[in-house]
């Protein structure tokens, strides 16, 4: 930090437009308040976006690409995709993009943005989609057929820091077509607006200014930031105009009233596209500035254009270093990456963990909302409606959030959620330790947490609940710390102090009835339920939770763990980890035994939600996930910490011998009496042995959970068998899907119905390796069910870890799952270089459905990567 070589990066975001932040309509319309149309017309007021683009970690200076092949209506300045109502699956980017590569310190990175040389789909896109039902999938910008002559150009941006503060830019536009073909590159600088809302918050400055320096030098000054030079090259082929504008809205077209200012924020697009020479200053002057290039390529070939962000502006030869620079940048990052794979991994696995690893990087993004300032407006602004008092978010006014955040999707998600992030920060614990723990902390400090302890959820709605995964996450990047040699224990002590907050509004708020079961509504998992839990059951009753309660004794188990290592050097945690041992075993307790059996079904061997009105308890018996949560509770207490910590070793051993009532279906009772293995480790867990086996058979059954591809998210079981339900004169039904959804629950961009998610397969597999740490060879189950073959739990994630990896393995014709149909992903060099990490996956072909950038949670990818690579380097 001393040098800060982080303080630039991809921190820009890819959609600001119809985000909720940028919402300032009566009712929360903000797809409609702010579209696309409106993006390069309006200036933004928490944030920016671009092109495959740049900024300080503050959001001040921005620098992006911007585009035009000639024939678009509008210069390409950000990513197109549809709105949530314009989607036949909800809101989708309909562009083709892939991150290619980063550091850590993003002193290397490239990104490549292909761009067609027909005119851009736009209409057809919109329409098409429109058109289809939900019963057929999305159409993409690849199915209009405008690729399909090659008639398109690469457009590759690569970035290599000489210095924290110095940045060398390379834009390179490859021609794949056969014939000579024009394309206009504007590489693009400009300030965020701050100084027109009137805002009284830090961040808020006076006007700055971009303006000429001398020949091939620009010069940004900013209050707040030193004076930042852009050198480009006189040389450059094809440098025609050098245009300055305003970053501000133009009120004329958007709204008939006089601009602010004559110069406005779409005045390059008016002087390339509309051909208006007077839309920009003539007196190069303003708030954005741009490298005009018109480069005709010829056929096969490319061309470069070369720029330098410095703070230095007297550079005598600011070109003359480049290759060399760039040479050292991308070596010190195949360097750095080699050092993450064993020797002789496979070329598929390395370059999809890069793949993964840039997306995750590339994926930050400065993040700003200051809630009680979005809800009251501006000063120098229209006073918002009254509506607007009571708009969502509105009672989290003490939320204040300025910094870099991990995006799940810097296009489809462009704002952070509470439950991606944790998963982000698994592979990101494998290239930057620091980071990992930094943003996990950052979303428990007291400006994001809510007073009352919840944490935020996600933009368009903190309050909602997302599950708790937020202690595991903090867990486990300690613990990969601690195998690479560094325990921080002040990490980990200062998270856990802020997740009792958390879990004690858990228990508040979510435990109804006081009787450790819990009902925490969607929990992220959307539609997989036969109606919206988050909304009051038809017919009434109160819903009780199998994922919930799972949840909360994965939470329980997850703290105690933490609490037993901090209790090794400070006794003070030995009450808490009884606290949380107790707790654990009363949830354990409940879904095992509450009124008979809890929402455990013996007659199916799973374990069940269940609507609970007028005395009657009624099971729904859908083969879910939801159902499976339960195994993910599971934690293992090795006999060198019981002996180590005697206050919590006595609490223990009373509760065993005293509330055997509790203690009697728990699977650390099964070893001896005394709750003890041949070693002395005890198991904590939901399901008994028995239990644990029966449910394991339906997971390992190819008919029902298990796909090549990971485990389904319901059991196609339920393709023949769909589950019913009537209430209030209505049928409310769930069918196996395995791709896309069919239902418009949670707008349709979402399906928990039958497809392979990343997350709570990586919950899942993890759980198995425990259970086979704890059990050994002792216990050996079909994999897969009715196959003959069989295996010890431990062997059996391996195993998974693999199938999930393989949704990224490429068959002997070069063709990967996730590429589903499109042949040209393995014929096509050009299409092999892009790698897509989808929101998740077909439960039937593999093929990548949903958000295309995914690598927030489908990174995890590269973290089972390393343990099939590390796995077979042990065999061999």
């Amino acid at each position: 930090r001393e040098k800060n070589w982080k303080r630039w990066g991809p921190y820009l975001s890819e959609r600001q437009w119809g985000t909720v932040r940028e919402d300032y309509s009566e009712f929360g319309t903000c797809w409609e308040y702010f579209p696309h149309d409106h993006a390069r017309s309006r200036a933004y007021r928490w944030g920016e976006d671009g092109l495959l683009g740049i900024c300080d970690r503050e959001c001040r200076l921005c620098f992006a690409l911007a585009l035009w092949n000639g024939k678009d209506p509008i210069l390409k300045e950000r990513l197109f995709g549809l709105t949530n109502s314009e989607g036949n699956h909800g809101e989708d980017v309909k562009e083709l993009y892939s991150y290619l590569d980063s550091t850590p310190t993003h002193s290397y990175m490239k990104a490549l943005y292909r761009y067609p040389q027909e005119r851009f789909p736009y209409e057809q896109l919109v329409e098409e989609n429109r058109r289809r039902g939900l019963k057929e999938p999305e159409f993409e910008l690849a199915d209009t057929g405008i690729f399909d002559s090659m008639r398109y150009f690469d457009v590759y941006a690569e970035y290599a820091k000489a210095s924290p503060d110095e940045i060398l830019i390379r834009i390179t536009a490859y021609n794949r077509g056969r014939d000579a073909a024009e394309i206009h590159v504007l590489p693009s600088l400009w300030f965020r607006n701050t100084w027109i809302w009137g805002c009284r918050h830090e961040g808020c400055t006076m006007k700055p200014r971009i303006e000429p320096a001398s020949k091939g030098l620009l010069k940004a000054s900013h209050e707040t930031l030193e004076d930042v030079f852009l050198h480009y090259d006189l040389r450059d082929h094809g440098l025609k105009d050098v245009l300055f504008t305003e970053n501000e809205t133009n009120t004329m077209l958007l709204y008939g009233n006089a601009n602010y200012t004559k110069f406005v924020k779409d005045a390059f697009h008016g002087f390339i596209v509309g051909g208006n020479r007077d839309a920009v200053n003539p007196k190069m002057l303003g708030t954005k500035a741009a490298l005009h290039y018109l480069m005709k390529i010829p056929g096969g070939s490319s061309a470069s254009i070369c720029l330098r962000l410095s703070s230095d502006g007297k550079l005598g030869k600011p070109f003359a270093d480049f290759e060399q620079i760039f040479s050292l940048r991308k070596k010190e990052a195949d360097d750095f990456f080699a050092g993450k794979f064993p020797a002789g991994a496979p070329s598929w696995q390395i370059e999809t963990s890069r793949r993964a690893y840039a997306g995750l990087l590339w994926s930050k993004q400065f993040y700003h909302l200051v809630v009680e300032d979005w809800l009251k407006g501006d000063p120098s602004m229209p006073e918002p409606p009254d509506a607007r008092k009571f708009v969502r978010n509105y009672d989290w006014n003490s939320l204040f959030c300025r910094d870099i955040l991990s995006m799940p999707d810097k296009w489809e998600y462009p704002w952070f959620a509470a439950w991606d992030l944790a998963f982000h920060m698994i592979p990101f614990a494998q290239i930057d330790a620091n980071f990992a723990k930094q943003q996990l902390i950052l979303l428990l400090r007291e400006w994001s947490m809510h007073p009352n302890g919840q944490m935020p959820a996600y933009e368009f709605n903190f309050n909602d609940v997302n599950p708790p995964v937020h202690a595991w996450a903090c867990w486990r990047v300690y613990k990969i710390g601690a195998k690479n040699g560094f325990k921080d224990r002040q990490f980990l002590a200062s998270a856990f102090q802020k997740l009792l907050m958390n879990f004690t509004w858990w228990v508040n708020r979510k435990d109804a009835d006081g009787r450790h079961i819990f009902s925490g509504g969607f929990l992220g998992l959307d539609n997989i339920g036969v109606f919206d839990r988050s909304k009051p059951l038809p017919g009434g009753g109160h819903l009780e939770q199998a994922d919930a309660s799972a949840w909360m004794a994965f939470y329980a188990g997850t703290m105690l763990s933490i609490a037993l290592e901090l209790a090794k050097d400070d006794p003070v945690y030995e009450d808490l980890a009884s606290k949380f041992f107790e707790h654990f075993i009363s949830i354990a307790d409940a879904m095992n035994n509450l009124g008979g059996s809890g929402l455990w079904n013996e007659e199916d061997g799973f374990y069940y939600d269940r609507i609970r009105r007028d005395g009657e308890s009624i099971p729904l018996k859908i083969s879910s996930m939801v159902g499976l949560m339960p195994l993910i509770a599971v934690e293992i207490i090795d006999s060198e910490t019981i002996e180590a910590l005697p206050g919590f070793r006595k609490r223990m051993q009373w509760f065993i011998r005293n509330r055997k009532d509790l203690a009697s279906q728990i699977t650390f009772m099964e070893h001896d009496e005394e709750g003890k293995g041949g070693d002395g480790r005890l198991l904590l867990a939901i399901p008994s042995r028995r239990r644990l086996e029966r449910v394991l058979r339906r997971l390992f059954d190819e008919s029902e959970f298990l796909s090549p591809f990971g485990f389904r998210a319901l059991s196609k079981k339920h393709a023949t068998e769909p589950f019913v339900f009537f209430a209030e004169g209505a049928e409310h039904r769930v069918n196996y899907v395995p791709g896309e959804s069919d239902s418009w629950l949670f707008g349709g961009n979402s399906n928990w119905r039958g497809p392979v998610w990343f997350p709570v397969n990586y919950l899942l597999v993890e759980a198995l390796e425990r259970y086979g740490r704890f059990y050994g060879d002792s216990l050996k189950l079909e994999f897969p069910t009715g196959s003959g073959n069989f295996y010890s739990l431990a062997e059996i994630s391996m195993k998974m870890h693999g199938r999930l990896a393989g949704i990224f393995k490429p068959d002997s014709d070069g063709k990967c799952p996730y590429h589903g149909e499109d042949s040209r992903f393995k014929n096509d060099p050009h299409w092999c270089e892009i790698v897509l990490f989808h929101e998740y996956f077909s439960g039937d072909d593999g093929r990548g459905i949903g958000a295309s950038h995914q690598t927030g949670w489908t990174a995890l990818v590269a973290s089972c990567i390393s343990k099939c690579s590390h796995a077979m380097e042990g065999n061999l």
